[in-house]
């Protein structure tokens, strides 16, 4: 099985929403979880930090046109992508973060005999997704809502969690991955593809992008061991995580 989190190359314009979540907040001292609350230092995220990362804000069901551009395919490499994930007829993949189905769509006939559980926390984003199974014929894509903290997935069930330029966005990522952790195999893997933020050249906004050190970091705190690093795409990290050995609290 396979779980798949697609999500949010950053649009022209960020989500409203996304900026509901962050008012005013008092100044705490980082705790043993990874999270301190202070004043944002780039508009673009929040006033949350994890083990000294600032959370990017959220994009929101408005820019979903900007998921489904004509040339999303060859600025991300989708092909490389789904390539090296090596799926099996039989797996299932969770697309967390589905948003329409980008991701999705074209996974479903690699898995002919397994399914996709497309998750995503917004409405507007299930309901796309309703019409768009419909009109793809896409039996096996099974829309998820989700939270925050919890993509609703069965315990156990999944064999590998891709995260496409999302898991930066999480509004709570210990949770969250904690949880995407508890829904994997004993042999589950979790692959991040995020832009590259060793890279000065790849254009995104510095937020939206990701270092292996930050990365790795981020994933062994929950107890995901670093796998491997694969440099396909043009201008993200494709980094593959497993349990580890001792599961860390």
């Amino acid at each position: 099985m396979l779980l798949l989190q697609v999500a949010c190359t950053p649009p022209p314009t960020e989500s409203s929403a996304a900026f509901a979540n962050d008012s005013p907040r008092i100044e705490v001292l980082a705790d043993s979880t990874g999270y301190e609350l202070r004043p944002a230092t780039d508009p673009n995220g929040i006033s949350k930090y994890y083990h000294g990362r600032q959370i990017a804000h959220v994009m929101g069901h408005e820019g979903a046109g900007w998921l489904e551009r004509s040339d999303r395919g060859e600025e991300e490499g989708t092909a490389a992508l789904l390539h090296e994930l090596d799926l099996k007829p039989t797996d299932v993949v969770a697309d967390i973060g589905a948003g329409t189905g980008y991701f999705s769509f074209r996974i479903s006939p690699l898995v002919p005999k397994g399914k996709v559980l497309a998750v995503d926390i917004q409405p507007e984003m299930i309901s796309a997704l309703q019409e768009n199974k419909a009109r793809n014929k896409a039996k096996n894509v099974e829309p998820v809502l989700g939270t925050t903290k919890d993509p609703n997935l069965p315990a156990g069930t999944v064999d590998v969690v891709l995260i496409v330029d999302a898991y930066h966005e999480f509004d709570h990522p210990r949770e969250m991955m904690r949880a995407i952790k508890n829904s994997l195999t004993p042999t589950g893997r979790v692959v991040l593809a995020e832009y590259r933020a060793e890279d000065p050249d790849v254009p995104i906004k510095r937020i939206h992008k990701m270092s292996i050190e930050q990365a790795r970091k981020e994933m062994d705190s929950i107890g995901l061991e670093f796998d491997k690093n694969v440099e396909v795409l043009p201008q993200q990290h494709l980094l593959f995580f497993r349990k580890a050995d001792q599961t860390k609290l």
